[in-house]
């Protein structure tokens, strides 16, 4: 009886550390602001199927995509919003394929084209983490398919889950700058993964270009982002872009003066935790704002929308 209640608890265990690995947390306030921005470039917005395609590319396809990496990965030391990651177990591997797949079937529902970009997302996830290709060990290779997978789809799914058929290129330029902005941040997680990613043999962009290599392409990319994303709001919302474009500089001010304080060592993890959630949820809230500003009709915020979205 002592047995069988050890192993319930040892198998409940090992499901929490699962759900711990697929990093919800992470997913909703570090990742969604592509699938946010998508959903305010739309015109018009079906709330019912946006809502659950949200949860859908957060929980199940970020989330599983996640724990897949970490199974490969076999991380000691912290890990993006996991200070102490668990022991990830052989079953995980399958279950974290499995939970993209089910994000996949409920992916259909919203059409083949999303469905299609959705499937993108899987393959550039898998070339990333599996041992086969392991892009994620070539600088260049980790920043396509980040940069595919995370952020230019994340629009593109945004978008077309709004109730959207049809991609123009003011959407496909907004997508290509949040792939910009997102990747002018990823590097600088690596900086404090350099023992963990030299261990197994990862060629990481951090290892190769080191921390000054990692401050300028944080500049030139995420500027290039900015600057995308502001001109596309601004054909549409020139009050919205210049608010954007504002908030925008100020945030690359402030991480650019954090980057230059990093030693590269793991101790550097809470200061990078800092700088990532503190970015992007400023742009996840802003943009999750503007969302209620331009599809919802509360008459107390009517003239601040049409401040913004005019």
């Amino acid at each position: 009886m002592k047995n069988s209640s050890e192993n319930n608890i040892h198998i409940l265990n090992q499901c929490w550390h699962f759900i711990v690995h697929l990093r919800w947390h992470y997913q909703l306030f570090i990742l969604s602001g592509g699938f946010l921005l998508g959903g305010v470039l739309s015109a018009e917005l079906n709330v019912q199927l946006y809502l659950q395609q949200f949860l859908n590319v957060h929980l199940l396809l970020f989330g599983g995509a996640t724990a897949y990496n970490s199974y490969w990965d076999k991380d000691e030391g912290p890990i993006g919003g996991l200070a102490n990651p668990p022991e990830m177990e052989r079953w995980m591997w399958g279950a974290s394929l499995l939970v993209q797949l089910l994000g996949l079937m409920l992916a259909t529902v919203a059409g083949w084209i999303y469905t299609m970009v959705y499937l993108c997302s899987i393959i550039f996830f898998w070339l990333y983490s599996t041992p086969l290709a392991r892009w994620k060990s070539r600088p260049i290779k980790s920043l396509i398919a980040i940069g595919i997978s995370t952020g230019f789809n994340s629009v593109l799914l945004g978008y077309l889950a709004a109730g959207n058929r049809v991609l123009s290129i003011s959407i496909v330029l907004a997508a290509i700058g949040v792939s910009l902005m997102l990747l002018s941040l990823y590097p600088i997680s690596q900086i404090y993964q350099q023992e963990e990613d030299q261990r197994r043999g990862d060629q990481t962009f951090a290892i190769q270009y080191g921390k000054s290599g990692v401050l300028h392409f944080f500049e030139g990319a995420f500027f290039s982002g900015l600057f995308l994303i502001t001109a596309v709001l601004y054909g549409m919302h020139s009050g919205l872009a210049l608010v954007f474009g504002i908030i925008g500089i100020t945030i690359e001010l402030w991480v650019r003066y954090r980057i230059t304080s990093l030693t590269a060592k793991q101790d550097d993890y809470q200061q990078v935790m800092q700088i990532k959630y503190s970015t992007s949820m400023g742009f996840v809230l802003f943009l999750f704002f503007v969302l209620l500003l331009k599809h919802t009709t509360i008459e107390e915020i009517s003239v601040v929308a049409d401040l913004l979205l005019r």
